[in-house]
């Protein structure tokens, strides 16, 4: 098991970075407590795989330190740190058997032949591959080659941490969730260190206990799935995250609320003044899910045209203009609504964040 700590950890791979623009990835302090399950999310080119590979010891950072229970392994080699990769394409031996595959990373550490059938077994069974123990790795499926690749990865005792780099991207969508049921239950068993690179929001919000999201090389927040969804610092998480993303309308302030297109949203006299103090672009977010339809004349609500209405089965998404902003608000299956039709929407405030220079107001 492993508590990983990263303290002051920057990387650049050009020499002698000077602006930010020279920066694959920003300074920053995390720690990973032993036995959790962490996801690394942003879009491609974040930073993710840079973090992960000086983890790893792939990379040495050109700043800061590493520190693995405790201890500094930031010049240590990856085979010095106990900790397993599993990469994006499966990298197995397709002339060895599954059952070969799985236990050459104890044939290199010159494990015994008892111990090793025993570990490997296990194993297998863990992933569900016992019964294709005999087969050769080539021209198995690619969920299947996925689960041999963590596989040899988990088949070590020792292993303090498991490193994923997109492992589920090659793999068919119908049998993704599969693989992340079966992540989920691996972690759960054995309470390793997991730290999972991916730029899938619903695979970081389903197989992590915190979240850690990152943008152009920089954290911009870390928390629970709830909290980054329900309480988003940035405004990148509050696009980013969401199915559609968190509704972003520019603003300006009053001393007790925020206007919005002609129409003004009531929120803490305490709030607005902090948001003029701090300075910096002005603006209102709110989810679809936390917008609510209601009658004309509802305190905290505005008027909208509703323009198109998507239907998804158990809900539906309303596309509307506030002016000349666009809203996005989920409906349940039995409301109806029409493009062409106006409508009110309430902000309700427990919901409702303003953003003053793209971080949230509070």
């Amino acid at each position: 098991m492993a508590r990983i700590e990263l303290r002051g950890v920057a990387h650049a791979y050009g020499p002698a970075p000077e602006s930010d623009k020279d920066w694959a990835l920003r300074p920053l302090e995390l720690v990973w407590q032993d036995g959790g399950a962490y996801a690394l999310l942003g879009p491609s080119g974040c930073g993710k795989t840079t973090l992960l590979n000086i983890i790893s010891g792939l990379l040495r950072p050109t700043r800061g330190q590493v520190h693995i229970n405790g201890v500094d392994v930031t010049a240590a080699p990856p085979q010095a740190r106990n900790i397993a990769q599993v990469f994006q394409f499966p990298v197995i031996y397709d002339t060895m058997t599954v059952s070969e595959n799985l236990a050459f990373p104890l044939h290199n550490r010159g494990v015994g032949k008892a111990e090793t059938q025993a570990r490997v077994e296990e194993v297998a069974a863990l992933l569900e591959l016992t019964p294709d123990l005999r087969r050769r790795a080539s021209g198995l499926s690619a969920d299947m080659r996925q689960r041999i690749s963590l596989g040899r990865g988990l088949v070590r005792k020792d292993v303090a941490a498991i490193l994923l780099d997109e492992p589920l991207t090659v793999i068919d969508p119908h049998v993704k969730w599969l693989l992340r049921r079966k992540l989920k239950q691996v972690h759960e068993s054995l309470k390793v260190t997991l730290v999972y690179v991916t730029h899938d929001q619903v695979e970081a919000l389903t197989l992590a206990d915190q979240v850690v999201v990152m943008n152009q090389g920089r954290v911009v927040q870390a928390g629970t799935p709830q909290e980054l969804f329900e309480r988003p610092a940035d405004t990148f998480v509050g696009y980013f995250i969401g199915s559609p993303g968190m509704n972003l309308l520019p603003c300006a302030v009053e001393p007790d609320g925020a206007v919005v297109e002609g129409q003004r949203i009531p929120l803490a006299p305490e709030v607005c003044a902090k948001a003029k103090a701090d300075g910096g672009e002005l603006r209102l977010g709110i989810r679809p899910e936390f917008l609510r339809r209601v009658r004309e004349g509802t305190p905290a609500s505005v008027r909208v045209e509703v323009t198109q209405v998507e239907e998804l089965g158990r809900y539906r998404i309303a596309t509307a203009k506030l002016g000349a902003q666009v809203v996005k608000v989920r409906l349940p299956e039995e409301e109806r609504v029409a493009a062409g039709e106006s409508c009110w929407l309430e902000f309700p405030a427990k919901w409702t964040t303003l953003y003053a220079g793209g971080r949230a107001v509070s």
